[in-house]
């Protein structure tokens, strides 16, 4: 009885990523007795960060990674964040296998803080020509909430997380609480001017991204500072600069007294109680000896990460829920979505011969969606955001010896202008895009392997193409030479921005959970991370994440209080 009470919380969360800190900061701040799981290991910040404060002379292979540990992680080893520097953050695929019934890049961070410490920052608020997409065109159920629901909880955790950008007056990409915006270079624009001539039904403006660029008492009572354009963000930022659960809102959450955090502890299922018809706990297998031990708690939030939170609801049987938990429906699993990063284009800027940036910003441009706003105008359905850089370089000459070779290095020429584009366009829900558990199969710690079946559709081809053809009229309109469009026929996945599988809806019949992220059939589990996903926008999806995240914990604190749940 003792042991029993001393596993006994208030609420338990499954995950301490970008989902998983906003629920135990809110729950946290409320009194609530809180326990947070993490399946990876203990990352504290500021300590824990291996390579934050190194020179580019202290990698040994100049940041590259070796081919023998390449051909070792054949998927891991695809993604932009797998350098020298910060391939700790990455998981080996030997560590989880799964099955790629058809290809797809996951990538996880199994770690205190996820992908917190991982990921691009982006943050764009939806708009309801996001939630009332599917409505409008079929695909997917209608979202059971709409932007004006959101808006206040937008603004709660921009105020916290500290977001920089302007405000732009763009109806798709609403406006926020905003930090100053970091500052486009002289070819951003010269392009965001030739767009604005051009055309009236699309513009250039700097993105909005989680960093302090001024910071507020509350980010400066986090003990976050200001950025410090340094450019190293996938390391793990010392000073906080931008947002992470190991910055914000875990040592938030740690400060009250409330929060009992538990690395390396992988959640095995969901503890259904069929008497009393709601979850009471967790069992939960150590990442080291394989022990299982439960925890129990009156509210369980589902944040591990798209995938794996289908993964444990899968994983969760019982006689109520054969198929897994809250799975009356049959569509666990189904539904999954992603971005569509494959549409890439470059080309050179022969202007400002003059002119060079000085310092780095960790940001870039963005050109909001544009198609099929208002109404259908392309062949494909819904659209694509571009992301938009410009930057010059040097041109070494290294023919001299000496003195002569010296001279040259540290005089080099200016190279070109470069500039480059890249879309992110949504991708339609289709029910044979799927998770599921493999019958036979397990990994090292006795967990089912997860067998991933996702492929690209038409839908996606075409709004490729369009990308190539709309952006390199763009760049000609500009002036821009030697303009190369191309599809880099990436694998899906490839983006980080994995969803679905849990998808929120009205009809317990078509859907998984509800308008406030519980399972129909068990209203004391939500699911707040990328699987409650309905559909999935053009916008980088984290901000909403948050948002919904700190809505539905404080619902589940006032259903609690009820007596509710």
């Amino acid at each position: 009885m003792s042991s029993m009470k001393k596993r006994k919380y208030d609420a338990i969360v499954i995950g301490s990523g970008i989902s998983g800190g906003w629920a135990a900061k809110e729950f946290c701040e409320k009194g609530l007795n809180t326990l947070v799981l993490e399946r990876g290991r203990k990352v504290d910040h500021v300590v824990d960060y291996p390579t934050a404060m190194k020179d580019p002379w202290d990698f040994p292979h100049g940041g590259q990674v070796a081919n023998a540990i390449k051909e070792q992680n054949p998927v891991i080893s695809k993604h932009y964040t797998y350098t020298e520097a910060s391939m700790h953050w990455n998981v080996p695929d030997a560590v989880q296998p799964f099955v790629e019934e058809k290809p797809f890049t996951w990538i996880r961070g199994y770690h205190v803080g996820g992908k917190s410490l991982m990921w691009a920052r982006q943050t764009q608020r939806w708009s309801d020509f996001d939630f009332e997409g599917p409505a409008r065109d079929g695909y997917s159920v209608d979202w059971p909430m709409r932007y004006a629901e959101l808006a206040p909880w937008y603004s709660h955790v921009e105020k916290f997380a500290g977001i920089s950008g302007n405000r732009d007056g763009v109806p798709q990409l609403p406006d926020g609480e905003f930090l100053p915006a970091f500052e486009m270079n002289c070819v951003e624009q010269h392009f965001q001017k030739s767009i604005a001539a051009n055309y009236q039904d699309r513009q250039l403006i700097q993105g909005r991204c989680a960093h302090v660029t001024d910071p507020q008492p509350i980010h400066l009572e986090q003990g976050r500072v200001k950025c410090q354009h340094r450019n190293l963000c996938v390391r793990g930022c010392p000073l906080g600069g931008y947002f992470s659960s190991n910055a914000s809102t875990l040592p938030w959450a740690a400060k009250t007294g409330k929060m009992t955090l538990r690395p390396d502890s992988i959640v095995h299922s969901i503890i259904y109680d069929e008497k009393k018809g709601k979850a009471t706990g967790v069992r939960v297998i150590d990442a080291h000896t394989n022990d299982l031990t439960e925890y129990s708690a009156d509210v369980i939030f589902v944040n591990a990460g798209a995938f794996n939170s289908n993964l444990i609801l899968l994983n969760s049987t019982s006689s109520r829920f054969p198929n897994g938990l809250g799975n009356d429906s049959g569509l666990l699993g189904k539904y999954i979505i992603w971005h569509n990063y494959r549409g890439r284009i470059s080309a050179k800027c022969e202007a400002f011969e003059d002119m060079r940036t000085k310092g780095k910003t960790p940001n870039h441009s963005y050109i909001p969606r544009f198609r099929n706003v208002t109404k259908q105008e392309t062949d494909f359905l819904r659209g694509y955001a571009v992301g938009i850089g410009a930057g010059r370089g040097n041109n070494f000459n290294t023919t001299g010896i000496g003195e002569d070779l010296k001279n040259s290095l540290l005089h080099p020429a200016l190279g070109d202008w470069n500039v480059s584009g890249w879309m992110m366009g949504e991708v339609i829900p289709r029910e044979h895009n799927h998770v599921r558990l493999h019958e036979t199969l397990k990994d090292s710690n006795g967990m089912p392997q997860l067998v991933i079946s996702t492929e690209w559709s038409e839908n996606e081809d075409k709004m490729v193409l369009d990308f190539m053809e709309q952006l390199s009229e763009m760049f000609d309109k500009a002036g821009f030479k030697d303009i190369q469009a191309r599809d880099s026929h990436a694998n899906p996945g490839n983006d980080i921005h994995e969803m679905g599988g849990a998808r929120m809806g009205n009809d317990p019949k078509t859907s998984v959970l509800n308008q406030w992220n519980q399972l129909h059939a068990c209203k004391n589990v939500f699911v707040t991370d990328g699987a409650c996903m309905t559909s999935g926008s053009t916008q980088n999806p984290s901000l909403t994440y948050m948002a919904i995240t700190a809505r539905a914990a404080n619902y589940a604190v006032e259903e609690l209080k009820k007596r509710n749940l």
